[in-house]
């Protein structure tokens, strides 16, 4: 059995502001670098052999902390554009409450939360899963079937995606299932790569 541990980035400086941010290279705010010491408190018990984050320094900088408070920092880190945020398109750098009043509550959310409605000249939630989803069956499951604990720092989006192909959650019920900053899924995983147990740890809970 091997632990699979799925880590939205902490707060960014465009979250804070709330922007859309999509593929746009953006820091960590303070706020965000101290949900990703939080998250590395919650996750004490689990020792990590392997880890995966997105080519956008966000994520890679909330596993930079999580590893140095943890003391793992000499885990094996593989970084790759597959787990990296959904694309955006025309909507990056747009404030959200903005887009809500150009485009409609409707609309929005369905830009926002959707399956497989894409916002202009950008990804649906669909379209990160069929990059994402490959990934985790090439790369992460390769790595927890050979018994490493492993933790990927990622994005809102995809890991959405995984989740989704890991619960299998239904296109329909997808759009209700968000991922705060910082928040924590823990799964186990079994010698066949399958779900055999599952909790969310949440630094807002503690």
């Amino acid at each position: 059995m091997s632990f699979l541990v799925l880590v939205r980035h902490g707060q960014s400086e465009w979250n804070l502001l709330n922007k859309w941010t999509g593929w746009t290279d953006i820091e960590l705010s303070g706020q965000g670098e101290e949900e990703a010491r939080k998250a590395a408190n919650l996750l004490r018990d689990i020792t990590f052999h392997r880890a995966h984050t997105s080519d956008l320094k966000r994520a890679q900088r909330t596993l930079e902390i999580i590893l140095d408070e943890l003391g793992h920092k000499k885990v094996p880190i593989k970084k790759h554009a597959a787990i990296k945020e959904r694309d955006y398109g025309d909507l990056t750098g747009m404030n959200k409450d903005e887009a809500k009043k150009k485009f409609g509550a409707e609309k929005f959310k369905q830009y926002r939360r959707s399956w497989d409605v894409a916002p202009p000249n950008g990804e649906s939630l669909k379209d990160t899963a069929a990059r994402a989803i490959p990934y985790y069956e090439k790369e992460i499951l390769k790595d927890l079937k050979r018994g490493h604990n492993v933790i990927v720092s990622a994005h809102g989006n995809s890991l959405r995606a995984i989740i989704k192909h890991l619960e299998d959650i239904s296109d329909d019920d997808i759009p209700n299932f968000e991922i705060g900053t910082g928040v924590i899924h823990v799964y186990e995983i079994d010698e066949e790569g399958k779900v055999a147990g599952k909790e969310i740890r949440d630094h807002n809970n503690n």
